[in-house]
């Protein structure tokens, strides 16, 4: 008799491991970790204000929670942005640094996209360029922090 006992004990247990790393698997959402946003340099004011409404936006969509610089944060970012025309056609090149809560830098994230409309400088980026680079920046960020938290939650 204490050996069933044992063995539906040792079942449910079993069953509870199991569905907890199923869940931690399937999760895929960086929704719950803090992340701040320090600063944007290589754009005017204008520029870094419209950009960080659409990072907002794009946080929103993929579940990534923003915090203001002075909040708490698992990682805190810094982007850096700069502007290149070659043969007429302008791109927006971005860097950001991420760096866990002990400041050291946790993963570097680059790329380019080419302006939607002409543009001759970084000064004169519209929306729906600095939407792109949004969308594409916000989501390799999500994607460095569920590959984090898979690496820190050991899932079986």
């Amino acid at each position: 008799m204490a050996g069933k006992r044992w063995g539906r004990i040792a079942a449910i247990v079993m069953t509870a491991a199991l569905s907890a790393c199923q869940g931690s698997l399937m999760s895929g959402s960086p929704e719950g970790v803090p992340v701040a946003l320090e600063s944007i340099d290589g754009a005017p004011a204008p520029v870094q204000t419209a950009l960080l409404g659409e990072l907002a936006t794009a946080a929103s969509d993929r579940k990534v929670d923003l915090v203001g610089s002075s909040a708490q944060a698992r990682y805190r970012i810094r982007g850096y942005l700069s502007a290149t025309t070659e043969d007429g056609e302008t791109k927006i090149s971005y860097v950001w640094d991420v760096f866990d809560s002990q400041k050291r830098r946790a993963k570097r994230l680059a790329g380019s996209n080419p302006a939607k409309a002409p543009a001759t400088s970084i000064s004169t980026l519209d929306k729906d360029t600095l939407a792109e680079l949004a969308q594409a920046s916000i989501a390799e960020i999500a994607e460095f922090i569920v590959a984090s938290n898979d690496d820190t939650t050991g899932t079986p």
